[in-house]
């Protein structure tokens, strides 16, 4: 695939904050290369783990280096660079590049509804700009816009764009790009719970924080899909399936700061309005990692 320098588990960091709400940048490297160490294929940082909408530029800007720095070349690196305005997008953009990023990623993000035309030309301009590839990414929760099968084809038709990340939880998308742009067409998984299934329709990738918690078996499944080991593929998938959905229902920042945290790892603090999870939720997060920890052990 042509311009396509991604494929695997790509781990999105959290971005740790310190007792004043400020970016621990020191604990954030040796997150990244806890990430790089454990197997990563990729790191994407700025995404919905990082927390990347509640940053300023100049954070957004330090998160971006340090994790280049940190990286050095080891793994591909793909940078949020997504905002409200295209002025910015393109900033982020640019400095992304500069930096060293290998791609970027740009979800709309959207207070008033976006037409499709105005979605393609925000592309389009931040394609024209810069020349490394852009992931578009397709995530209606967050972002406010729900990019529809047509809308993604027009988009790969802009030369810089030549990957979608797909986290709508529609599993016939992927379906639908592949039948109409050919098994060429490089998609990324970025819901957690359908990994398997998008593994299954030929995602080439799984754009995922889980890696923070249980990387093992992150990357044990895309091999298995590799191996074309289907058998294997849905016993590594069953056994995570649980802590996956427990993630992406309590947030990510959230709960994968406190898994890390249950893991003997620093996650790190928020930023406010974002809380911890209550004790609660702790509770039954710790009882998945200790299930999951238990399974591998017998297997």
């Amino acid at each position: 695939m042509n311009n396509v320098p991604f494929k695997g588990v790509i781990a999105y960091p959290v971005t740790p904050f310190d007792k004043n709400e400020n970016i621990d940048i020191p604990l954030f490297k040796k997150h990244v290369e806890r990430l790089v160490t454990t197997g990563a294929h990729g790191i994407a940082p700025l995404g919905s783990t990082g927390v990347m909408p509640y940053l300023n530029d100049a954070e957004k800007e330090a998160i971006a280096e340090a994790t280049i720095q940190q990286v050095a070349g080891r793994v591909p690196t793909l940078v949020g660079v997504s905002n409200l305005t295209t002025e910015r997008t393109l900033y982020h953009a640019k400095f992304a590049e500069k930096a060293g990023a290998t791609a970027v990623m740009i979800i709309p993000m959207s207070y008033w509804k976006l037409t499709d035309d105005e979605i393609v030309r925000h592309y389009d301009q931040v394609a024209s700009t810069i020349s490394i590839p852009i992931m578009a990414y397709n995530n209606p929760a967050t972002g406010g816009v729900d990019m529809s099968p047509a809308l993604l084809k027009r988009l790969l038709e802009i030369p810089n764009v030549t990957m979608i990340k797909e986290s709508s939880g529609d599993i016939q998308r992927m379906h639908y790009l592949r039948k109409e742009l050919g098994e060429e067409v490089a998609f990324f998984n970025g819901s957690n719970p359908l990994a398997l299934a998008a593994f299954s329709a030929g995602a080439r990738g799984w754009c995922t924080a889980a890696p923070n918690l249980i990387p093992e078996l992150n990357i044990a499944l895309y091999d298995s899909i590799q191996e074309n080991d289907l058998d294997k593929a849905r016993a590594v998938f069953y056994r995570q399936v649980d802590l996956l959905k427990f993630i992406v229902t309590k947030g990510l920042p959230r709960s994968i700061k406190a898994g890390m945290d249950l893991l003997g790892v620093d996650g790190g603090g928020f930023r406010s309005p974002i809380q911890p999870l209550k004790q609660n939720e702790i509770e039954e997060l710790d009882s998945l990692l200790s299930a999951i920890e238990n399974q591998v052990y017998q297997s």
